[in-house]
């Protein structure tokens, strides 16, 4: 778009915020440094609510660190970053006075130097309930002189839904002329994503017989994931609060996800170029969706989110969260051209890589009879044929755009995208990268550097229109009000999700393949009732038989899943009489459970010699060591019997365990561990009012039962919350009454230390049997 030279006043409100500092200001450097010589002359102002000296303090803080891009000479970056903060200055803007007295300032300066306004730009990088005030000020006193532009940037979220979205959108529209506002939406800056409809256009040649419902598979999906290493299902501080109002549909999949999908089914202008022509198409994809239904989406949590939740946003312990971290979403199009062709949205926080794409999938007709080894693999026409923007992250860490070669080769800008070379071993979606045309960017841009470009160039295609932002909202509340109660499956976080999350589209519906692993059992119709949850956790229920069989059972495919995946399984075993029918059915029904890579630890021992009766070691030795091949140096008896003395705290059997933990156990984590209630709400060997292993750090800590042998060894709190799963096995009438108590109580670890128990990034399952549960 053509621009008229003059002077530029930038206004970044909530210039001291998290956004501005990781993104917004770079963009605003990244903007003069490419504009500098364009004729047009610049002033940055910062504005917040804090006080003039901090907020400045602040600010420049930041602006000291901006880089330039390495391509950049380091005396001209030296020259240019002098120059650009010397542009910058700080404004406290409260008061509706503060802004009147910023216009002053703006006309004072312009006036001073001789310059003619060309607009201004005003970025809100506030919270949304702040744009109403901020809007109304900026109308009444801030807006340039006729002739001038104004350009108002809106962050997301943009509503929570329909009816919130159309209130704000008559509230600024009050203030606002619609091509004055720029709403963001940062995948749209994103290179790989940008580049969908000039792709498109490029390659119209190729793509007009083939990118209709003839030509394609039924799986084009469009997916962006999350997983933190080393702290799996984990949220960035801060934004707990709001991703519990806001979930994963509205944070990814109504905006980022949905853009890229309008880029992907819309019909492709005359002129890619023309803003008023692209939005309208865009508009009409998505006039053309179908309408969502409950059984359009499954839904996921990770299971250390509620926790999570109350800890950070200090909920009560008997808070449930639901909101939805996992959303697989089956979209249909009325279009003729897509008719039949199913788009899958998939979007989630914890899940075993990080990485955003958008994948086509072309239909294969060939059969090949001939060996895969005596043909041109890359060019084979019985390989998969897809197109792959490839967002970022994951094994190419990069933007990038893919073609099979048995596609075509398709036509790139190359002041742009250059073809790639190199990492002949990676796969992509199973194929070797030689496999496909690869084209990454000849220089890798920030999204809000490519979106604060377009800003400044006025490029309203790159943004949401009002009208386009309540067509979304339309689309999508009702299916966020259809599923605002509906259950969510939960899942481990990371590579333990194994297949948990796969799902299938059935009759235009989708549903999880497999089914939920932990749910209520062999419930007799007269329990109806019985809800699958216990204290917030998972709830696992039969009569005693069918429930031992269960866990024995779930015992076994989480050995198999860590020996899988870490080469070995690391359990830990409460003593007692609940886990001998347990420690029989794994010795007598379980030949495959992975016992050469599982190390045995206890939870528990009694201070007695390990050949007594009354020891925990020796019964777990009688009921299953003895009958199965754990490896001698894979069991791990706790240490009370050392010096030819029993407990004795001068020998520290506690401090012996504890390193031998730390040594073995990948950061002192157990992969299970196995405990039981007593009736007295006690659990491993913490009892009520114990002055040890409650509270604090330490791991391994000796304390005193009330009945004998009173000495005891035990796994501390702090230990048992670190495990990545714990099973609490409650059996017979004797624990109904502990077991309704609990059922009821919060956390109150003082009085029922079973109530301490809640792994801060694992998950917790209870199996109680009938007889414990109902009486």
């Amino acid at each position: 778009a053509e621009v008229s030279q003059g002077h530029i006043s930038v206004v970044l409100l909530g210039a001291t915020g998290d956004l501005a500092k990781k993104y917004l200001w770079q963009g605003l450097f990244q903007l003069y440094m490419d504009q500098v010589s364009s004729g047009h002359s610049f002033t940055f102002h910062g504005a917040a609510l804090t006080a003039l000296e901090p907020g400045q303090r602040l600010m420049f803080d930041v602006l000291k660190k901006l880089a330039c891009p390495p391509d950049e000479p380091p005396n001209r970056c030296a020259v240019l970053k002098d120059q650009f903060l010397k542009l910058s200055q700080y404004h406290q803007l409260k008061t509706a006075e503060n802004y009147t007295v910023l216009n002053r300032e703006i006309e004072t300066l312009l006036r001073q130097e001789g310059l003619k306004e060309a607009g201004r730009i005003f970025y809100f990088s506030v919270p949304p309930f702040a744009y109403t005030e901020i809007a109304r000020h900026i109308n009444s006193s801030c807006r340039p002189p006729p002739g001038a532009w104004l350009r108002v940037v809106l962050e997301k979220p943009f509503g929570h839904d329909l009816a919130s979205a159309q209130q704000l959108a008559a509230e600024l529209s009050s203030f606002f002329r619609e091509e004055e506002m720029y709403r963001v939406d940062h995948y749209l800056g994103k290179q790989a994503v940008a580049h969908i409809l000039p792709f498109r256009d490029q390659n119209r040649q190729f793509l007009d017989p083939i990118w209709n419902r003839h030509h394609l598979e039924n799986r084009t999906r469009l997916q962006e994931s999350h997983v933190y290493w080393n702290v799996p299902c984990s949220l960035s501080s801060g934004r707990t609060s709001f991703y519990e109002q806001y979930g994963v549909i509205r944070d990814v999949l109504q905006n980022h996800l949905t853009e890229a999908l309008m880029f992907l089914t819309m019909e492709l202008p005359a002129n890619v170029s023309s803003t008023e022509e692209v939005l309208q198409c865009k508009l009409q994809a998505f006039q053309s969706l179908q309408g969502l239904e409950k059984n359009s989406a499954v839904l996921g949590q990770y299971q250390a989110y509620a926790s999570q939740v109350q800890e950070e946003l200090q909920k009560a312990q008997d808070y449930v969260s639901t909101t939805p971290t996992f959303a697989g979403v089956l979209i249909h199009s009325d279009n003729l051209r897509w008719e039949g062709i199913p788009f899958l949205l998939t979007s989630g926080k914890a899940l075993d890589e990080r990485v955003g794409y958008v994948r086509v999938l072309f239909k294969n007709r060939a059969y090949c009879t001939q060996s895969e080894t005596l043909r041109d693999a890359g060019h084979s026409q019985c390989r998969a044929k897809q197109i792959i923007f490839y967002i970022g992250h994951g094994a190419l860490n990069t933007p990038a755009v893919l073609v099979s070669r048995n596609l075509f080769r398709p036509v790139m800008p190359e002041d742009r995208w250059r073809e790639a070379v190199g990492q002949p071993d990676l796969h992509i979606f199973g194929q070797p990268l030689s496999d496909y045309y690869v084209y990454s960017p000849v220089k890798e841009r920030e999204a809000y550097s490519v979106l604060i470009s377009n800003i400044y160039h006025g490029r309203k295609d790159f943004f949401i229109t009002t009208e386009n932002l309540l067509a979304s909202w339309r689309f999508w509340t009702p299916l966020l009000d259809s599923i605002s109660h509906q259950p969510l499956r939960l899942y481990p976080g990371g590579v333990e999700n194994q297949h948990l999350l796969d799902f299938e589209m059935v009759g235009g519906e989708v549903a999880f393949t497999l089914a939920e692993p932990v749910e209520l059992r062999l419930m007799p119709s007269d329990y109806r009732t019985i809800q699958s949850k216990f204290r917030q956790s998972p709830l696992v229920s039969a009569w005693s038989e069918e429930l031992i069989s269960q866990l024995a059972s779930d015992i076994e495919k989480t050995a198999s899943r860590a020996v899988a995946h870490s080469g070995q399984f690391h359990l830990a075993l409460s003593g007692g009489s609940s886990p001998v029918v347990l420690f029989q059915r794994l010795a007598r029904h379980h030949y495959a459970f992975p016992w050469k890579h599982t190390h045995i630890w206890l939870v528990d021992e009694r201070c007695v010699p390990l050949t007594d009766t009354e020891s925990n070691f020796f019964s777990l030795h009688n009921h299953l060591l003895q009958s199965v091949r754990v490896p001698y140096f894979n069991v791990h008896p706790m240490p009370v019997h050392l010096n030819q003395r029993l407990c004795v705290e001068e020998d520290r059997g506690t401090e012996l365990y504890a390193k031998e933990i730390v040594a073995l156990v990948a950061n002192a984590s157990f992969d299970l561990v196995l405990l039981g209630m007593g009736t007295d709400g006690h659990t491993a060997s913490l009892f009520p009012r114990s002055e040890h292993g409650l509270e604090g750090a330490q791991s391994v800590v000796l304390t005193e039962s009330p009945v004998k042998p009173h000495q005891r060894m035990s796994l501390s709190l702090s230990l048992i919350n670190r495990a990545k799963q714990v099973f609490v096995l409650v059996l017979g009438k004797g624990k109904h009454d502990i077991t309704t108590l609990l059922s009821r109580v919060g956390h109150e670890p003082r009085k029922w230390p079973i109530s301490g128990v809640s792994p801060s990034s694992g998950q917790m399952v209870w199996y109680v049997d009938y007889e414990a549960l109902l009486g």
